[in-house]
């Protein structure tokens, strides 16, 4: 019954696959919540699953046993199985929490930095622009007691014409009022605690980035114009090196396989709501969960034994 605890850490490894059909055949704004919810589902059943493999041998120490008033040794499987998976295990955790706490600090430090950087200038209407030869722009958002910003240089206001600057700045407030910068924190999160979900945090962004854009075709009611704004923003942004980029969970209309995006802009956009491949991660977050579940009921089951105590039915 093990393998009930097993089964929700090769799960991961379906979504990417499926997040790249998705992607390209539904609405982006529906793909971005649903591919970001099962991102999260499978984040949380794969920290739920490694932690549950790690307990049969933690309870097997004596002194753990006895705070877990158990009389006899917990009948899980064969001691050296156990052994090897909880070490496994328990491994897997501390390398998601090392690497996450690490990359956590680093993509604070960066957002502070990108926040500080534009504190003082002045806005208007949450335009700030930044007196920087380099192309570039993000939506940066405000934090705790902060107030969003859409932040463009200089370089990249000289890059654009007037229709491609309207593009550009309404591809960023469409990130600011979706608040995209929470989707790909939460995709980012997740992909710190598996390499699948990892690849996964990629088609978020892309999904994110492609909502924008598709926000920003309505608003300016050109296809082409937008998806030459955005190639001309991303050719201008690469063809100067950068001193400082902005932080991974800003926003920003040059992120992400450009080449892709305007294809999809040149392309009539979006309608479909509902794919396969999107009922395929529906199934796949209630197959680890209930994999998840009977694993856990199981683990209980034989805690109880383990007590003395009759197994609830």
């Amino acid at each position: 019954m093990i393998a009930l605890l097993l089964i929700p850490l090769a799960l991961p490894w379906a979504l990417p696959p499926l997040a790249r059909r998705a992607v390209s055949r539904v609405r982006p704004d529906v793909v971005l919540w649903t591919v970001t919810g099962a991102t999260a589902v499978l984040a949380v059943g794969v920290v739920a699953c490694l932690g549950a493999l790690v307990l049969p041998a933690a309870l097997s120490v004596p002194q753990v046993g006895a705070l877990a008033d158990l009389v006899r040794p917990l009948a899980a499987g064969p001691r050296p199985l156990l052994l090897g998976v909880a070490a496994l295990a328990a491994g897997a955790l501390v390398l998601a929490a090392c690497r996450g706490a690490r990359r956590a600090v680093s993509e604070v430090s960066h957002l502070r930095a990108a926040q500080a950087r534009v504190a003082g200038l002045p806005e208007a209407g949450g335009l700030c622009v930044v007196d920087d030869p380099h192309p570039d722009a993000f939506a940066l958002p405000g934090g705790p007691g902060g107030s969003d910003r859409i932040v463009v240089t200089s370089g990249m206001l000289r890059a654009l014409g007037p229709v491609e600057r309207e593009a550009l700045l309404a591809h960023e407030r469409a990130h600011l009022r979706a608040k995209h910068h929470l989707f790909t924190s939460v995709a980012h999160l997740a992909g710190w605690c598996h390499p699948a979900l990892a690849a996964t945090a990629h088609q978020v962004s892309f999904a994110a980035e492609r909502a924008a854009d598709e926000a920003a075709a309505r608003r300016c009611g050109d296809r082409a114009v937008t998806a030459r704004a955005v190639g001309r923003a991303a050719l201008a942004a690469n063809s100067t090196p950068r001193a400082a980029g902005a932080p991974v969970l800003a926003p920003g209309a040059t992120t992400g396989p450009v080449p892709a995006r305007v294809k999809a802009l040149l392309a009539p956009a979006p309608v479909r709501r509902l794919a396969p491949a999107l009922l395929a991660m529906v199934l796949l977050c209630t197959a680890a969960g209930i994999s998840s579940a009977g694993g856990a009921v199981w683990l209980h089951r034989g805690v109880e034994v383990a007590q003395g105590e009759n197994p609830s039915d």
